[in-house]
């Protein structure tokens, strides 16, 4: 595991951790960090720079949250395996890492609303007429990551749907056989495939499979709402502004649609629909 930011501090009390820097100044304490990780191998999400350290979407966008709360924040890289066993046992305040929220997640985490959609999506090389619908990869071979989500999601409809499935050791591997035309496209999550179409000019995104969109948001302990609903707040108020938007862009190559998640403040807090969302009202308080 590697420390992104390093700063010393105590274990913080609960309720002390979910009060803004100022906040806590007015009570005689000094801003206490927020703790976090990330799986510091998911590009565009965060992984390794040049230099040392990480960089990515999820980097930017915690690090700017933590600004705006008026609080320092340490971000340590690991496994994504042992993210969340991490947070249960208190190591860290919340997870920055994306994490996609399901009803069985959401039974033993609190979650913030989504910043991001995740979905399922084609990318094919460029000059391919667009897939319109899934009849369109009929006959066609789909490449995917060996082991990844949308490697399940091929295999389980691959002879309901007529394509063959190709798999390959990575999503660069994947894209590689777009480009070169040994496949007709590959299938992964919509950030991978936009990301990936910013650094291989030939990949094109295309069709998103509509039915697999899900919120990706910041999980929380569940007894720590008051945080939770605090690092919400911050992101509505970055949605409001634009901000999520504008990283969003730089790192994933499109500018979202005026109803994705990263413009769209949510009613309540977390995910509406699923365990731990509150529907109580609220204003997002940005200033």
């Amino acid at each position: 595991m590697r420390r992104l930011v390093l700063t010393a501090f105590l274990a913080a009390p609960l309720a002390l951790a979910a009060l803004s820097g100022a906040a806590q100044a007015q009570q005689g304490q000094a801003p206490q960090p927020l703790r976090t990780a990330v799986d510091g191998t998911f590009a565009p999400h965060a992984f390794p720079k040049l230099d040392g350290g990480v960089q990515g979407f999820n980097v930017d966008l915690f690090t700017e949250v933590a600004r705006r709360m008026g609080r320092p924040i340490t971000m340590d890289s690991a496994s994504f395996s042992g993210l969340v066993p991490a947070l249960n046992a208190g190591r860290y305040d919340f997870l920055a890492a994306p994490v996609t929220v399901t009803p069985e997640r959401a039974e033993n985490l609190l979650f913030t609303e989504g910043y991001l959609y995740t979905e399922f999506q084609f990318g094919i090389r460029k000059g391919t007429a667009p897939i319109k619908s899934l009849e369109d990869i009929r006959g066609k071979a789909i490449a995917v990551n060996k082991g990844s989500a949308y490697d399940a999601w091929a295999q389980k409809n691959a002879a309901q749907l007529g394509f063959t499935v190709q798999t390959f050791d990575s999503q660069p591997d994947a894209v590689q056989a777009v480009v070169a035309g040994r496949v007709f496209a590959t299938l992964g999550g919509n950030t991978t495939i936009r990301y990936a179409a910013t650094r291989a000019p030939m990949l094109v995104p295309d069709f998103t499979i509509k039915e697999t969109r899900a919120h990706w948001a910041a999980p929380f302990r569940k007894d720590n709402a008051e945080l939770r609903n605090a690092v919400e707040n911050v992101l509505e108020c970055m949605k409001l502004d634009g901000t999520v938007a504008r990283l969003s862009e730089k790192w994933f190559g499109t500018k979202p649609a005026a109803d994705d998640a990263e413009n769209t403040p949510f009613p309540g807090y977390g995910v509406p629909g699923l365990p731990g969302h509150d529907p109580t009202p609220h204003t997002p308080r940005c200033g």
